[in-house]
């Protein structure tokens, strides 16, 4: 495994290097002395398993109001996808600013995002797969979203016109989300 700094401050990518022959491949995708030493171990409480079968679907952009927030460690095990996330820490030095990763079943990487993130991603090819670790349990009541194409936020996505869920289509922009909650408050 190999690790790296992406531009917002406390997100890394992690390269899995699997090791490859004839029969196909095999990789370690958790390894807790790595994590420990990077100082990325969490309690991970729950996986999650996403499934998307139409190429252009973008799901996001979601986040949990704390103390509900969750740090996510996720890969893509089928297709391919660009994961995007939003840093919404009041006192981060990157607040407001976005980043996006290409995850693929080829590439085998998988991106860590601190608690205190809006995250989605898009779909770059028919039927993905995305699995994500989470260090929080989900809560209904607590979670919420940032709209997909606030021009405020400015993200560059694959697609001008995607799939979207009709709870995704009214998600929040991030001038409302300023006067609604005006940061996450991450302990």
């Amino acid at each position: 495994m190999e690790i790296s700094k992406r531009k917002l401050e406390g997100v890394f990518e992690i390269n899995l290097n699997p090791l490859r022959d004839q029969r196909g491949f095999f990789m370690r995708a958790y390894d807790l002395d790595f994590f420990e030493s990077n100082g990325l171990h969490r309690q991970w409480v729950q996986e999650n398993h996403s499934r998307t079968d139409i190429k252009g679907t973008i799901r996001g952009l979601h986040f949990q109001l704390p103390p509900f927030s969750e740090t996510k460690l996720v890969r893509c095990i089928q297709g391919a996808i660009l994961d995007v996330f939003v840093d919404l820490r009041k006192n981060s030095t990157t607040f407001g600013q976005w980043d996006a990763l290409e995850l693929s079943e080829d590439n085998a990487r998988m991106v860590f995002i601190p608690r205190g993130f809006a995250h989605g991603f898009c779909t770059l090819t028919q039927h993905s797969q995305v699995l994500y670790k989470v260090d929080n349990f989900y809560s209904r009541e607590n979670e919420r979203g940032l709209l997909w194409s606030d021009p405020e936020i400015g993200i560059e996505w694959p697609v001008k016109d995607p799939f979207l869920s009709e709870k995704d289509r009214r998600n929040m922009t991030f001038g409302e989300f300023l006067n609604e909650i005006g940061g996450l408050r991450i302990d």
